[in-house]
Order: C-alpha cells, then sequence, then structure tokens
C-alpha cells in the first residue's frame, strides 16, 4: 500500500493501523521517512513490524550485505570495512550497528557536518566491545579505506534530498570511490553499493564494473535476507515457549 491507498498518519493514527493491520496479516513491512511512525506501530502492532527503510536506519540492507560479505570472505568476524560518503546517512548509522553487531571493524569515513549522530557512535562503540570489533569514525577516505577487506559507498543525494544536489556533490566529491581509492584497500577487497548508484558521482564506474564488485550479487541478497527474515519472525519460539 503506497501513503494514497490508506488513512495512516492523516485521518488514523500509527497506532489504529497497527492494530488493525495485526487482525488481517502476519507482519507489517513499512518503507517510512521519520523513524518514530516505525516505533510508534511497533509499540502497538501484536505482530512483528519490519523496518525496511526510514530516515535513521536501513536494516535489511544491512542483512543483504553481510550475507554477500560472508559469501566472499567466510566468517565476517575480524574483517574490516569502510564506508565512506554521507556518514550522517541511515546507511552510515545501520553500517556502524550492524558491522559492529557481526564482529567486523568499521570505519566510516564523510565531511565535516556529515557525521553520525553521537548516540549511535556510542551505541556501536558499546556493541563492538562485546562483539570483539570496533567502530570508528574519521573525516579522511584513504584512511578509512587502508587495508579494508570491503569498501562501500551510498548515493550523495538521498531521497527527499534532491534539492541539495548540488550542495552534496561539492560537500562529497573527495568521498568518490575511484580505483585509486580501491588500491589503499587490500588486494582482494570488494566493493559494495546498496544501488541505485549515481555513477562518476560517488563511484566511478571502472569500480562498480570492475572484477571487485560484488553489487549484484548484493542486490540479489537482498531479496534472499529478507526471505531469511521473515522466516525468522514467522517460526521464533515466543516468550514462554
Amino acid at each position: 500500500m503506497n501513503a494514497g491507498e490508506s488513512q495512516l498518519g492523516i485521518k488514523e493514527s500509527f497506532s489504529d493501523t497497527a492494530r488493525v493491520l495485526s487482525r488481517m496479516m502476519s507482519l507489517i513491512v513499512w518503507r517510512t521517512f521519520a523513524h518514530s511512525g516505525l516505533e510508534e506501530m511497533a509499540a502497538s502492532a501484536t505482530i512483528p513490524v519490519i523496518n525496511s527503510l526510514s530516515d535513521d536506519f536501513h536494516p535489511c540492507q544491512i542483512l543483504a550485505d553481510l550475507q554477500t560479505i560472508r559469501e566472499n570472505k567466510g566468517d565476517l568476524r575480524g574483517l574490516t570495512a569502510a564506508y565512506v560518503g554521507d556518514a550522517a546517512n541511515n546507511m552510515g548509522h545501520s553500517y556502524l550497528l550492524g558491522f559492529a553487531t557481526a564482529g567486523m571493524h568499521i570505519r566510516v569515513a564523510g565531511p565535516e557536518g556529515y557525521h553520525p549522530r553521537a548516540d549511535i557512535i556510542a551505541d556501536a562503540e558499546r556493541i563492538a566491545a562485546e562483539t570483539g570489533g570496533s567502530a570508528s569514525v574519521m573525516v579522511d577516505p584513504a584512511t578509512a579505506v587502508t587495508g579494508a577487506d570491503v569498501v562501500i559507498t551510498d548515493s550523495w543525494v538521498s531521497m527527499g534530498m534532491e534539492d541539495e544536489k548540488a550542495e552534496r556533490i561539492a560537500a562529497f566529491g573527495a568521498y568518490r570511490v575511484t580505483s585509486e581509492l580501491m588500491a589503499q584497500a587490500k588486494p582482494e577487497a570488494i566493493f559494495l553499493h546498496c544501488l541505485p548508484a549515481y555513477r562518476e558521482y560517488e563511484v566511478a564506474a571502472e569500480v562498480i564494473d570492475g572484477p571487485q564488485s560484488v553489487v549484484w550479487d548484493e542486490a540479489e541478497n537482498r531479496v534472499h535476507a529478507q526471505k531469511a527474515l521473515m522466516t525468522w519472525l514467522l517460526t521464533r519460539p515466543q516468550d514462554g515457549e
């Protein structure tokens, strides 16, 4: 359903919608803007609520990325990943939390003014201390990428930011993933991008089409990872069982 096919957040509150949908289906999957709406819906629903994207987080994409890395690198623990570009967006936040949870060393690089929220950095550092990974935020993209097993970027102009395109291109120019930047990573490093990609902006064509790119496997794995997530949510033991 899209916004024009429901009264969600207009005539009907998120909580009321959650209660109605809980009587009709087994799962709610919602792609939205404000993360607070997802939290309100999850608090009132009696069925699982999956965040398929919000302004703050994109956890389903992280599952697909981790699957892709595991397919190419084996055990995730101890691997180093570098995410460069808009570190303040939902992907920057999610890589910090998701990769730290996997026991990886995640480095996030972005220009001043485009860094993750302080509370998310703190959460990632706390998680990493428990899993044996690490989480760090920096400005220099070359420092982030040096010696990395995985290099990642994302669109500089996310949904709803089209009016900021010129400003963002100017701000992120030094964070474009080129062959030269990839050369700072390990020779066997892989390249990820959650797509769609703006070629020659955040990533050069020779990188996304090159031998280190696994973006097409990554795109396919969104299907497999989400099927696995839904299966797990529908079959996991409930409290008290």
